[in-house]
């Protein structure tokens, strides 16, 4: 099963008004927060896209350490998907 885990994100606003996230920030398990720069981001849908987990956001596949993410804003909070509820 696919989870929402929400994460806070580091975003530029351009400003021609488009987003760029630069970082990501996940809490280890002590609870600190700990930065994953993204290192590029692959795809960024301009509509919403229906995630895994049925919500529906704005898209932005990244790649952060070599992994490929999926990122996702919705509304105004940002979740990535997870296997791990």
């Amino acid at each position: 099963m696919v989870y929402k885990h929400y994460v806070d994100v580091q975003v530029l606003m351009k400003k021609d008004g488009t987003l760029q996230p630069l970082a990501v920030y996940w809490q280890n398990a002590d609870g600190i927060a700990v930065r994953y720069a993204i290192d590029r981001i692959v795809e960024n849908s301009a509509g919403s896209r229906i995630s895994a987990s049925g919500s529906a956001g704005r898209l932005f596949t990244v790649l952060i350490r070599g992994q490929r993410r999926r990122l996702y804003l919705e509304k105004n909070r940002w979740f990535i998907e997870s296997l791990k509820g």
